[in-house]
């Protein structure tokens, strides 16, 4: 008894077939190559945002406590002060190195800013310090920036507390336009 079943035969000749079947081949590979790269770089990605989430165990809080959300660089923050005018005033939460603290109780802090810019530090109400020790330390700051014009005597008090020599002080001669920053909450890197 003969079988019904018969084998498809396959057409070979043409190049029109030799052609669609390379193009499929290629497509197929490039898709399998774009997915192990995608599976290899969205978890990478996704590890790099997690390491700079902020977690408050690895900082210290100094002042009222405040949930961390837009943090501004130290670029970014720049920006922000040349746009201001004297009287303008933005909330706003910033990142940087502490440059300098005041040496006396801890009661204002200089942080960098991009260049050789920095911001003066304040803390609302005199309510709160910070160490004395934390020079070179990573801080956000939350609370209000705007710019200022600190007078000859303010500028050579705080010079004073910042255990600059008599005779740094004695150069200080003429008011400063400085970046100022009254904050309210202040987190330090531990």
């Amino acid at each position: 008894m003969k079988s019904n079943i018969t084998t498809p035969l396959r057409y070979l000749g043409s190049a029109q077939e030799y052609q669609i079947n390379n193009y499929l081949s290629m497509s197929i590979k490039i898709n399998v190559i774009l997915i192990i790269l995608l599976l290899c770089i969205v978890p990478t990605a996704m590890a790099q945002k997690k390491s700079k989430a902020f977690d408050s165990k690895d900082y210290a809080l100094f002042g009222d406590k405040f949930k961390v959300t837009k943090i501004y660089t130290k670029n970014e923050m720049l920006k922000k002060y040349k746009k201001l005018k004297k009287g303008d005033t933005i909330t706003v939460q910033f990142q940087s190195n502490i440059k300098q603290v005041c040496k006396k109780k801890g009661c204002w802090m200089k942080m960098e800013l991009a260049g050789d810019n920095e911001s003066f530090v304040k803390f609302k109400d005199y309510g709160f310090f910070v160490p004395l020790n934390a020079d070179n330390s990573q801080a956000i700051v939350n609370g209000k920036a705007f710019v200022d014009v600190e007078s000859v005597e303010s500028l050579k008090h705080y010079a004073k507390d910042g255990g600059k020599s008599a005779a740094e002080i004695a150069k200080i001669t003429k008011p400063e336009v400085t970046f100022s920053f009254l904050a309210d909450g202040v987190y330090i890197k531990k």
